[in-house]
């Protein structure tokens, strides 16, 4: 992961030096959607997510007036709730550094449109099963991730997208966003399951502050 970091940083640094950069946090609430097949002979369901917080830092490189590239490094926590007939619930949760790296258009001067789009990468930080109610379900219910005779994959991948819009305030720049994720992580790493994967979307606000500016 620490390698990971460097890459980034080196890549950051030449940009910062040709045009426009920008740097600040982004906050707000995430909510996650799971689906798996517990074995290959049988169908896809859907388990129902959670809602957490998530924050991030951004850095924002402009190199033309309409388009640029926006890097986040962002703790997003999500996970899954599931129900058996009884009404019993196991829930866990997963905690991921994740880091979208995704190209920005926007349409506008002082108040502006925004869409951006990329692939982002994770890191899992923490898996933890905050309920454990019921076992031995047919098909199988999802299995644990934070116990400790489990071995979770820690590599997020995927898919982001979002639309907002923002406000230029002088070097201040004030938006509000939704984004929405698909993740093709699948955390089972000890074939308990056949596959799984997730969804997120966020809503967000963030503060940027230009520290560097180029004349268009």
């Amino acid at each position: 992961m620490h390698k990971i970091l460097i890459c980034l940083s080196l890549f950051i640094l030449p940009l910062g030096a040709m045009a426009q950069l920008s740097v600040g946090i982004r906050g707000g609430y995430a909510t996650s959607t799971y689906s798996y097949q517990a074995s290959a002979a049988t169908r896809s369901r859907s388990v129902d997510g959670i809602g957490s917080p998530t924050f991030s830092f951004v850095v924002e490189y402009f190199n033309s007036k309409n388009a640029g590239i926006e890097l986040n490094l962002q703790q997003l926590t999500l996970g899954f709730r599931q129900f058996n007939g009884d009404e019993k619930l196991n829930q866990t949760e997963l905690t991921y550094l994740k880091v979208p790296l995704l190209a920005s258009f926007f349409a506008g001067r002082s108040g502006r449109f925004q869409i951006k789009v990329g692939p982002h990468l994770g890191y899992l930080l923490q898996a933890k099963d905050i309920t454990r109610e019921f076992e031995g379900e047919t098909p199988r219910e999802l299995p644990t991730y934070g116990g400790a005779g489990d071995v979770p994959n820690k590599l997020m991948y995927g898919l982001t997208a979002g639309a907002g819009i923002s406000k230029l305030f002088g070097k201040s720049t004030l938006s509000a966003e939704v984004r929405f994720g698909y993740d093709f992580t699948n955390p089972e790493s000890q074939g308990r399951i056949f596959d799984m994967s997730s969804t997120n979307l966020e809503f967000t606000l963030a503060y940027l502050f230009r520290i560097k500016e180029r004349k268009f």
